[in-house]
């Protein structure tokens, strides 16, 4: 799976494509169409990826200290 900034960074240039194409065409096209998608599917790989990340910060932070102190 990728790295999150690399998702964030392909989110980022399928919008440029999206906005060239438009300024290219001056309306909405099938290409567009087509970019609208792929940053859809982006954008739930983005927040499963940020999930994931969250639930091993959770998992850490909840890990209680194994500490035996000897009197």
């Amino acid at each position: 799976m990728q790295t999150l900034e690399t998702l964030y960074k392909t989110k980022r240039n399928l919008e440029l494509d999206w906005e060239q194409e438009h300024r290219k065409n001056g309306r909405y096209t099938l290409d567009m169409v087509r970019i609208d998608h792929k940053v859809r599917q982006l954008i739930s790989d983005i927040k499963a990826k940020e999930a994931s990340l969250a639930t091993l910060q959770n998992k850490i932070d909840d890990a209680a200290p194994e500490v035996s102190v000897a009197t």
